[in-house]
């Protein structure tokens, strides 16, 4: 009897820690995305279009921003954030993503580095709505995990139809 419950204390500390963990590499991201935030202009936050000069100063951290979401979408796709989280931060990125500011440094972004974000330009494929951890994976050259198919079910069908086979972006 003692050792079964030896067995559940120990296993009910490592899930704990495991679940510690997770959560402080959560807020280390969140933290980081605050950190990009508050770079922007409130006004681009708000939804409102910025002027060529100021839009020029802040592609950059735009850009971060961009990047930041890219391996949110990535270390979702892993497993290593969890679905509580991975849901509030995709309805963040889909809302950023609307606003005009962001929408203009995405745009600018994608026919820059045609090669580069795979994993946010699947996430807008999909209108936002899959989840990266269901995605079927395969290796690309580049070392990290490529998506080898559409997300969805209606999306494999179609590709299997000949639909949505193009890897321009939308």
């Amino acid at each position: 009897m003692a050792a079964a419950i030896g067995v559940w204390f120990a296993y009910a500390q490592l899930r704990h820690t495991r679940q510690q963990a997770i959560t402080q590499f959560e807020d280390g991201l969140a933290r980081e995305y605050r950190e990009i935030a508050r770079r922007i202009p409130v006004r681009a936050l708000l939804g409102e279009d910025l002027e060529r000069g100021d839009f020029e100063k802040v592609l950059n951290d735009l850009y971060n921003y961009i990047d930041l979401t890219n391996e949110q979408v990535f270390l979702r796709r892993q497993g290593r954030v969890r679905a509580e989280t991975w849901n509030n931060w995709r309805d963040g990125i889909r809302t950023n993503l609307s606003r005009p500011a962001f929408q203009r440094a995405w745009e600018r972004i994608k026919r820059g580095a045609p090669d580069s974000f795979e994993e946010l330009r699947l996430l807008e494929r999909s209108g936002f709505t899959e989840d990266p951890h269901d995605w079927e994976v395969g290796l690309a050259s580049t070392g990290r995990k490529a998506v080898t198919a559409y997300p969805s079910e209606e999306g494999r069908a179609g590709r299997a139809e000949g639909e949505g086979t193009s890897d321009a972006t939308p």
